[in-house]
């Protein structure tokens, strides 16, 4: 029996899951969570065989949660789970330990193969996700030290006015540099700049 434990912050996509696993006869899902923290008290009390966990929660995110499993129990298998085809978030993963990288949007059959094979310790990583380690991206170079801090917490949900409270500076500052970042990048609108936060979270760390 492989026994498993899944993090997610959105309750209706563990349902789902679960409710797919109940017919696996060799899987059991013994926990669930909301956030980092409470994903590794959760592994630390039940110790499970595999661990499926979203990269993006609150409290804690799945990469730092990763590191701390990976570091307190070696024979735990994660796997990533994510719903962007970020090479480099995938990196991440990969070197804080974990066995596989999934996306949200791939078949639950895909999952279900996923867990199983990382529960024989071998690796399973979304080949629909192309690494783009070797290419070079022009973001950096366009964005300035500040606009990139910015972009990092819009990527983490930060409103204006956290920003503004975070780096010390006025809200109005925080809104020039949303519309100088939006210029440069030749983005349009809020949503498209928070789409860009969270797919390029991870490389502005």
């Amino acid at each position: 029996m492989i026994r498993i434990i899944i993090a997610e912050d959105h309750q209706a996509l563990i349902d789902g899951i679960k409710l797919v696993l109940e017919f696996e006869a060799d899987i059991q899902v013994i926990g669930e969570a909301n956030d980092g923290e409470a994903l590794v008290e959760l592994v630390r009390l039940k110790q499970p065989d595999v661990v499926i966990t979203d990269i993006r929660m609150p409290k804690c995110d799945g990469i730092s949660a990763t590191k701390i499993i990976k570091s307190e129990f070696p024979h735990i298998q994660v796997v990533g789970f994510s719903m962007f085809d970020q090479a480099q978030a995938m990196e991440q993963m990969k070197l804080a330990g974990a066995s596989g990288y999934i996306m949200k949007n791939s078949s639950l059959f895909k999952v279900v193969e996923a867990i199983r094979t990382v529960a024989q310790k071998k690796l399973f990583f979304d080949t629909n996700i192309i690494s783009d380690r070797n290419t070079s991206s022009h973001e950096e170079i366009l964005l300035s030290k500040r606009e990139i801090e910015i972009v990092r917490l819009i990527g983490e949900g930060k409103t204006s006015s956290e920003i503004s409270e975070i780096l010390f500076i006025e809200k109005s500052t925080v809104d020039t540099h949303r519309k100088n970042i939006l210029k440069k990048l030749n983005i349009h609108g809020k949503t498209d700049l928070m789409r860009f936060a969270v797919e390029r979270k991870y490389d502005f760390n």
